[in-house]
């Protein structure tokens, strides 16, 4: 939603709010797929360090 023009922040989020619910529900994740899968992966590291 392209709220550019509206200067008044509480209408602006009115009509976010209002856009954000006439969205239709996202899809679930499917089955055996990680919340990070698509991170990169640490392959080795020095003992100390973190990982990311």
């Amino acid at each position: 939603m392209n709220t550019k023009n509206i200067t008044d922040k509480p209408e602006r989020k009115k009509l976010k709010r209002a856009a954000r619910k006439k969205l239709p529900p996202k899809a679930k994740r499917a089955q055996g797929v990680a919340r990070g899968s698509r991170k990169k992966k640490v392959l080795k590291m020095a003992k100390g360090q973190r990982k990311r």
